[in-house]
């Protein structure tokens, strides 16, 4: 698991503008989904870490199904053979990403310990952000449930969760993304995209304090 912390400096500078440390201090359960970002076999097998936040998301998914909440399973998806890509990346890495995912259903390309139940939202998407135009349905799903919080999970962090949790924000949805079920290439960059993302587009929380959200509606 990550060592994860935010500067006190981000608390502090938080704190004295809106009076309070944390943006959102009760939720809906029913008007909220957990976005699981890219917890596929292909990055468990490059980063142990998402094997370690593995627990921390499935009480999660457990805890907002339990309380009428929504659970969305987000995979990458295969943009085709890309111009941008294929110079960016090189040829050998851009194909590689492309079959990241796996084939088949989506429920069946879950990471180790993940599984997706009735009722769960299943999205492929095409771009770094499962919320960018025209990469997924995600957004059309969430507006079709009345989401209006979207508690961000998966990896990596400074790639495709925070990419997903910034357009998020721009969207209007009420974003916190979980420092505890998240899974970054190393502290250091997780720490960093944890602190841009409280000191600009939502909260970040502990696993622990979202539970307590769910469970309650207020964190105490």
């Amino acid at each position: 698991m990550h060592r994860w912390a935010i500067p006190e400096r981000e608390y502090a500078r938080q704190e004295a503008r809106r009076g309070r440390r944390h943006a959102y201090e009760s939720l809906d359960p029913s008007r909220t989904a957990l976005l699981v970002v890219d917890l596929v076999p292909f990055f468990f097998e490059a980063n142990p870490i998402c094997a370690a936040i593995t627990p921390n998301v499935r009480l999660l998914a457990d805890a907002l199904r339990g309380a009428g909440g929504a659970v969305a399973w987000i995979v990458p998806g295969d943009p085709g053979p890309t111009t941008w890509a294929r110079e960016f990346l090189g040829e050998d890495i851009a194909e590689m990403f492309r079959h990241s995912s796996g084939d088949g259903p989506i429920a069946g390309r879950l990471g180790p310990g993940l599984e997706a139940r009735d009722g769960d939202l299943l999205v492929e998407k095409t771009a770094t952000s499962a919320l960018f135009p025209g990469s997924s349905t995600l957004h059309d799903q969430l507006r079709e449930r009345g989401i209006e919080n979207v508690v961000v999970t998966g990896t990596l962090t400074e790639v495709c969760v925070a990419g997903t949790a910034r357009d998020a924000a721009t969207l209007g949805y009420r974003t916190i993304l979980v420092a505890d079920a998240t899974a970054g290439r190393d502290d250091d960059s997780h720490n960093a995209t944890l602190t841009t993302i409280y000191r600009t587009f939502g909260d970040v929380r502990s696993t622990k304090d979202v539970l307590e959200l769910v469970s309650t509606g207020v964190l105490s």
